[in-house]
């Protein structure tokens, strides 16, 4: 599917945008191991949320989805049932992750893959503290899945991560509700905690300190009533959109705010964005508000050690904006961009260059320089929903218009995006 993305000249009005993805993910693994039915309300609505739950169905859970609303009949932790086939995770390297921590502890043999991309996609990182715990996991060159998880009985680990990565994090915690005794995750930094916020909420003993994080396993976790904030990560294109384009003035309304994600917020404000947090409140422990944006000029910086592990996600869209601003963009300390969904350090760079936008790549990272023009271009998302988005993005402060092929890229994890961007633009 090519999109085509003419210039615009402001951008108006208010938004709500789709659950945060990482958040559904998390609380539809954990209603699946709860005991009763839980009820998840603004469950994110792209594929890769999807493929959860297409999981913990062919896993015996019953799941009923209406809309945004799915409900999940949870059969508590030793519930599962063995699934009749091979278990399919799409795109998504959350569900492939999170979810074998939990297959590790099962009684049954488990067979994970994915679709293309994911099967290029590394698996080791969660393959040796499973191993650890005493799991029995084989994949592809000993790295690439499809995941092969036989029956075993694990045991707690003090694991410090190599890495900092909350899907680690998340596999190793999941598995640790399994484990007689305490498990305990260090982290080098920082990473976003949706997964002990949601434990905790699920009544898990746990326990956060500093970057160690301590779970006693063999928890009775409950069935919740849980509503997903908006997504942060979806809602950086828009506000990159907003501080692009002259005139342009955005409210985007309950929005997850959790401090380990809203660097994206603090970064900004940082670099001279107009944006405004009014009435921020808690909700299921998840920090939630509205956030206003107004166009503004930046002065562009630089992304490196604990602060690219909060970006990880938003940095694609953030090259955009660096390329715009005064100063420019340097990113360091991003060798984890180069697998996922695509190497994202190069096409990052690729489109970029081919709309007349000067970036120097290094092995972590990239420096883009500021004060550039955009040229419009054909682009292509190279089938990475962030890529597909972020030059989208691109081509509203572009000079004509642009072509994005493989736009379809998006519906990974925001089907509604280019139907929300051309109805703010509708509205000027």
């Amino acid at each position: 599917m090519t999109e085509r993305i003419a210039p615009a000249e402001r951008l108006e009005g208010a938004l709500r945008l789709p659950g945060d993805k990482s958040i559904s993910h998390r609380y539809a693994l954990l209603a699946a191991i709860a005991e009763g039915a839980s009820r998840i309300h603004n469950y994110s609505s792209g594929a890769d949320c999807a493929s959860t739950l297409a999981c913990l169905r062919a896993l015996g859970i019953g799941v009923e989805r209406d809309g945004a609303e799915v409900a999940i009949s949870g059969c508590g932790l030793d519930g599962l049932k063995a699934p009749a086939g091979t278990l399919d995770a799409g795109n998504s390297g959350s569900t492939i992750r999170m979810l074998s921590g939990i297959l590790a502890a099962q009684a049954f043999f488990s067979r994970i893959t994915g679709d293309e991309s994911l099967s290029r996609r590394p698996m080791d990182r969660i393959m040796r503290p499973l191993a650890g715990m005493g799991a029995s996991i084989s994949a592809r060159d000993d790295r690439y899945p499809p995941l092969e998880i036989r029956p075993a009985r694990l045991q707690a680990i003090d694991y410090t991560l190599p890495v900092a990565s909350a899907q680690v994090k998340t596999c190793v915690l999941l598995a640790g509700l399994y484990a007689e005794g305490t498990t305990t995750v260090r982290e080098p930094a920082r990473t976003r905690d949706h997964t002990e916020i949601a434990l905790r909420e699920f009544g898990a003993d746990i326990d956060v300190r500093g970057r160690a994080i301590t779970l006693r396993g063999r928890p009775h976790l409950a069935a919740r009533d849980l509503a997903v904030p908006g997504d942060l990560s979806s809602a950086a294109f828009f506000l990159v959109a907003a501080l692009l384009v002259p005139h342009s003035h955005l409210l985007i309304e309950q929005v997850g705010l959790n401090p380990t994600r809203s660097a994206l917020l603090d970064f900004l404000v940082s670099v001279g964005a107009d944006i405004r947090v009014p009435d921020p409140a808690f909700q299921a422990g998840e920090a939630v508000g509205a956030v206003e944006v107004r166009h503004s000029k930046v002065r562009g910086g630089v992304i490196e050690k604990d602060l690219t592990a909060a970006l990880i996600d938003e940095i694609p869209v953030l090259a955009v904006l660096g390329a715009a601003s005064e100063e420019g963009l340097t990113v360091r300390d991003a060798a984890e961009l180069r697998v996922k969904e695509t190497d994202r350090i190069a096409t990052v760079a690729e489109n970029l260059k081919r709309m007349g936008v000067q970036v120097e790549v290094f092995a972590d990272g990239f420096r883009v320089s500021g004060g550039q023009r955009f040229r419009a271009a054909e682009l292509d998302s190279f089938g990475d929903h962030r890529i597909a988005m972020a030059f989208a993005v691109a081509a509203l402060a572009a000079e004509g218009e642009s072509v994005i092929h493989g736009a379809e890229a998006a519906s990974v994890s925001f089907p509604e995006f280019f139907g929300l961007l051309a109805a703010l633009r509708a509205r000027t």
